[in-house]
């Protein structure tokens, strides 16, 4: 009696921990699938991408930039004058990620923080957009950083911020759009005319028309800038080239500067003056630690 009980028992006990037959008609559970590839890159031409790096991810990038068409023959069309930036970025986490630069343009060092708050997913957890926060400090190398030898270049005097949220969806394959609330605020300017704390709403895409390249733009439109400032919104057009562990940027822009304090505070010219820059945007990813999660 006791070893019938016992054996019943334990067909039972099996019976449970066996998966049934409709369990096994069922499928697989749902996943939460994120959004990738958004971008190529963690910018998309001047400005911050909703992209982020892989946790471990060094990413190793070169912006050089001419000069201006206008300046004519004799200087090349601008390719006889150039500035560049030098920069290095790593991703800590998934969604963290930090990076320092280093401009010819005012001899200018960079420094920011990426973090991001959600991350466009579907499936078992849908989340239509991405959001994310960038903050950034940038410090004048100029031996008279205001350009006003009276006034004592200061440490402090020096230094200017910039905070921004991105606000981003890739519709599809091949389009992606985001928005991106900025505010700069430099610590001091030429004179009372200029507003210390400039404003900013920036509006970068992306449309990838082959397997490995894709237009992108980036425009950034100051709201607060004082109305007889003859400063130029920033505007960005290039061509993303993906090659193997590459990703080389072709671009025009009428912006001379390549860090979010100099692209929208600084003498920006006009595109219908020919005021128009050639540049280019190398990337190179290494993956320097491998994560533990």
């Amino acid at each position: 009696m006791w070893v019938l009980f016992l054996c019943l028992a334990a067909s039972m006990a099996q019976a449970q921990e066996e998966p049934s037959l409709l369990d096994l008609l069922g499928g697989e559970e749902e996943t939460t699938e994120h959004v990738t590839n958004a971008f190529k890159s963690t910018r998309v031409v001047n400005g911050a991408s909703m992209e982020m790096l892989g946790a471990g991810v060094l990413d190793f990038r070169i912006l050089h930039r001419f000069g201006k068409f206008s300046l004519g023959a004799y200087q090349l069309f601008g390719l006889d004058n150039a500035s560049m930036r030098l920069a290095f970025d790593y991703g800590v986490t998934p969604n963290l990620m930090v990076g320092v630069g280093r401009s010819t343009n005012k001899k200018e060092i960079d420094g920011f923080v990426k973090y991001r708050i959600l991350w466009q997913s579907t499936g078992k957890k849908t989340m239509p957009i991405s959001l994310l926060w960038v903050s950034g400090m940038t410090v004048n190398g100029l031996k008279d950083p205001v350009g006003n030898p009276e006034v004592e270049p200061l440490f402090r005097r020096r230094l200017a911020y910039y905070h921004q949220v991105i606000v981003g969806r890739k519709f599809s394959e091949r389009f992606t759009l985001q928005l991106s609330p900025t505010m700069v605020h430099r610590n001091i300017v030429q004179n009372r005319l200029i507003p210390s704390e400039l404003y900013a709403v920036g509006l970068g895409g992306r449309y990838k028309f082959s397997k490995r390249a894709a237009l992108v733009w980036d425009y950034y439109y100051a709201i607060n800038r004082f109305p007889n400032d003859p400063v130029f919104n920033p505007l960005t057009l290039g061509v993303d080239i993906e090659t193997g562990g590459h990703v080389f940027q072709l671009h025009f822009s009428n912006a001379v500067g390549m860090n979010e304090r100099a692209f929208i505070t600084d003498d920006n010219g006009s595109w219908l003056k020919g005021d128009i820059q050639f540049g280019f945007n190398l990337s190179r990813v290494f993956q320097v630690v491998k994560p533990s999660f």
